[in-house]
């Protein structure tokens, strides 16, 4: 089986829109030949993590089925602008989504009202707390979606959690000083200082790396040490029974960063919501082998709720 489409059905471009002042880069991914207004992906990243690390894989197969697809990086992160670097801010990071959703409306090719939002885990969270905040959303896709902070900060562990606390006050103070940032690793092995140091963690964003065919050094893999204070206190899940539209939660088994019995009792309470469970963990969906079926079973949903047929011109 071909794992990446051919993709002469699909023409993309490099655009960019602006989020508080700031732009961000935005990869649009259209289907060729297409006539009319189709209905449209919004695409971001997890924690830290920047697009090329292989959403643009998943954004040329939804392209190739007819929709158009908006790629991003937030504000500091990957190619877009923003300074300080490596700033996860995560009201921030709603506001880059706003305005990247707005953007995609605004394409002339783009029907508004078949607007998608797409995320992987801490996007993840960030597309449910979007959908619950009255963003008009004729879809999300939540694939191994972060949904409670405290869930995620007893994922991590106490002596991990503890190894944070010294950078992030470090870096709290940097911040009211105006100094640059105390930037600590996204990844880590286990032991190490890093945001994510599960034993998957450090191999799995190596995996990504090297699947993406970039090398490692291309993107920096460090966020700056205060989001380690609030990850606790974030918890998408929480308004998840406000969510309108149809929902995808995509969960894996051996999830060690967003925990599996945390994410099933969330997607439980979203109305409108098709769970799916697959054995692996949490850095496996980008990948072979399972990459197929996560990306095939998107498609279906997104096909069912948000058929790619473009609508006449009026």
């Amino acid at each position: 089986a071909m794992t990446e489409p051919v993709t002469s059905s699909v023409a993309t471009s490099d655009e960019w829109f602006v989020s508080g002042g700031t732009r961000c880069a935005a990869r649009v991914h259209r289907p060729a030949g297409r006539h009319g207004a189709s209905p449209a992906v919004v695409m971001a990243h997890g924690f830290g993590a920047v697009r090329a690390l292989r959403l643009y894989a998943y954004a040329e197969r939804f392209a190739a089925a007819g929709y158009v697809v908006v790629v991003f990086d937030s504000r500091g992160f990957g190619d877009s602008e923003g300074e300080p670097r490596q700033v996860l801010d995560i009201a921030m990071q709603h506001d880059d989504w706003r305005a990247a959703l707005r953007f995609a409306r605004s394409l002339e090719d783009v029907d508004p009202d078949g607007v998608v939002a797409w995320g992987t885990s801490f996007a993840g969270g960030h597309v449910l707390t979007m959908a619950s905040q009255g963003e008009p959303l004729a879809a999300v896709v939540a694939q191994v979606p972060h949904v409670s902070g405290p869930a995620a900060v007893r994922a991590t562990g106490v002596r991990a959690a503890l190894r944070l606390a010294v950078p992030a006050l470090r870096d709290l103070v940097a911040a009211r000083r105006g100094r640059p940032p105390v930037l600590v690793d996204s990844v880590a092995r286990p032991g190490g200082t890093g945001m994510m140091t599960t034993p998957d963690a450090y191999p799995g964003m190596m995996t990504l790396f090297r699947e993406s065919e970039l090398g490692e050094d291309v993107y920096p893999r460090t966020v700056a040490a205060r989001i380690a204070l609030r990850i606790g206190l974030y918890s998408p899940g929480r308004r998840a029974a406000q969510i309108p539209c149809p929902v995808l939660v995509q969960i894996v088994t051996r999830d060690a960063i967003t925990p599996r019995k945390v994410a099933e009792r969330a997607a439980a309470r979203i109305p409108r919501s098709t769970v799916r469970v697959h054995d692996g963990g949490h850095f496996d969906p980008y990948v072979a082998p399972l990459f197929d079926a996560v990306v095939a079973e998107q498609l279906e949903f997104l096909t069912v709720h948000v058929p790619p047929h473009p609508k006449d011109p009026a």
